[in-house]
């Protein structure tokens, strides 16, 4: 067992902690499994992320053949059948390579246990888990049909209805702990992963809830504590679907609001706040491991990706990744350069000292800027393209310096003697991203 261990940050659990120090966790990677990879494939990727500050991948445990070389994980027999009583040592041996070569670069990992794309329309077909293709069960023991043509958002596959507090599928549900229990005989010995039961799931809340119990559960039986989440897939995270996570801390011991970035300007900025007052009483941690938008994707182009990323880190949330493409801009140079802003705007203002200071602008049109503060007087402005803003600062003489979001790179500084009542103007610049961070001297 690792020595180091990420936990919400005792003086602000908001926040993570890994190694005993606060950290903010960015994610920029082409792939949701890259544990899959192949070693020649996997290692420059992951030394990519750690030369530019990326400290965060999503993981998911998923099999589903999309660039050829993934695997499945259950042993493959001469007749083409599988059996799901024995396993396939070369997708474990990913698995446990993976994992070794992210914590070793500091990296932290986390896990969505089950993926629904992997059971519905064409993945289902040569799935060992569908009963044609395995001599564990048959289709009218299990429950499982040989098809499931819907969009799995449907909700259709009884896969996701397995647990005794559901429809208590006797057949199919050892092999889904069996399979639970492998994958944490691996991640259970690292310190740097957090378990999410699901890829945006519309599933029964109790679905989750089991396998939430279950791993927690057998991280106790080993002396070892664990956090889980799941991730629902309603773009309004004020939905049902989300309070059933927001609204059980004693269950999910972080947030994911991944979905908040199917939002965009102003609307993805305020809901973000009001998930970070939400959850106030009893703070915790709000991820968001994959952030949409990408000239190549359906889900908003390159400059929504990078609105998103920055809006979340001054709104509060303890982490942002970019999703992989075409749906996001995965370890793209625009992503590199964003991930780079964030780490140089670290080294004056920590990102868990932030809070949102809208009030303090003025003048300012709709999605133009974003101002964050610390108590200290510090003072972070984010804008996603040219601006032109005021801000009330207090008296003092400060030095405001620029970060280029396309780049990554400082600006010259500037010096500021600000006066009582007197508005300060903001003004980038060029068009195209920028932090401004305005300290003191």
């Amino acid at each position: 067992m690792a020595k180091a261990s990420i936990q919400p940050w005792p003086k602000n659990p908001a926040y993570w902690q890994y190694d005993g120090k606060p950290v903010l966790l960015l994610g920029a990677s082409d792939d949701d499994n890259l544990f899959q990879w192949p070693a020649a494939m996997l290692q420059p990727h992951l030394d990519a992320m750690q030369r530019i500050g990326a400290n965060y991948v999503r993981n998911t445990m998923s099999d589903r053949v999309d660039l050829g070389h993934e695997l499945y994980p259950y042993l493959r027999l001469p007749s083409g059948k599988y059996d799901l009583n024995q396993w396939n040592p070369e997708y474990w041996e990913r698995f446990e390579r993976f994992l070794r070569w992210t914590a070793a670069r500091g990296i932290l990992v986390q896990i969505e246990v089950w993926d629904r794309f992997d059971y519905s329309r064409d993945r289902w077909p040569p799935h060992p888990y569908n009963p044609a293709n395995n001599i564990n069960y048959t289709h009218e023991d299990s429950g499982l049909a040989a098809a499931y043509e819907k969009h799995p958002g449907s909700n259709e596959q009884p896969f996701f209805f397995t647990t005794p507090r559901q429809r208590n599928n006797g057949v199919l549900l050892p092999y889904q702990q069996r399979f639970v229990e492998k994958m944490l005989s691996y991640s259970l010995q690292h310190g740097h992963v957090l378990y999410c039961m699901d890829n945006e799931t519309h599933a029964e809340p109790a679905w989750g809830a089991y396998w939430a119990d279950f791993i927690k559960q057998r991280a106790k039986d080993q002396g070892k504590r664990v956090y889980v989440t799941e991730m629902w897939d309603k773009w309004n995270i004020k939905s049902d679907e989300h309070r059933s996570t927001l609204d059980h801390p004693e269950l999910y011991d972080f947030v994911d609001l991944s979905q908040n970035n199917h939002n965009k300007g102003d609307v993805h900025w305020e809901n973000a706040l009001w998930a970070r007052e939400y959850v106030k009483k009893g703070p915790r941690p709000i991820n968001a491991v994959k952030t949409y938008g990408a000239d190549t994707g359906p889900y908003g182009n390159s400059q929504d990706g990078l609105e998103r990323f920055f809006r979340h880190v001054l709104a509060g949330f303890a982490t942002a990744r970019f999703h992989r493409p075409p749906s996001g801009l995965g370890l793209s140079p625009s992503a590199q350069a964003a991930v780079q802003a964030i780490r140089k705007m670290e080294t004056l203002v920590p990102a868990w000292e932030l809070k949102p200071a809208m009030e303090r602008l003025s003048e300012r049109a709709p999605n133009e800027a974003y101002l964050a503060k610390t108590d200290g007087w510090a003072f972070v402005a984010y804008f996603p393209s040219e601006g032109s803003v005021k801000v009330a600062l207090p008296g003092g003489e400060y030095t405001l310096r620029w970060i280029d979001g396309v780049t990554g790179d400082w600006g010259e500084p500037q010096q500021l003697r600000v006066y009582p009542d007197v508005l300060v103007s903001l003004n980038t610049p060029s068009k195209r991203h920028w932090l401004a961070l305005i300290t003191l001297r």
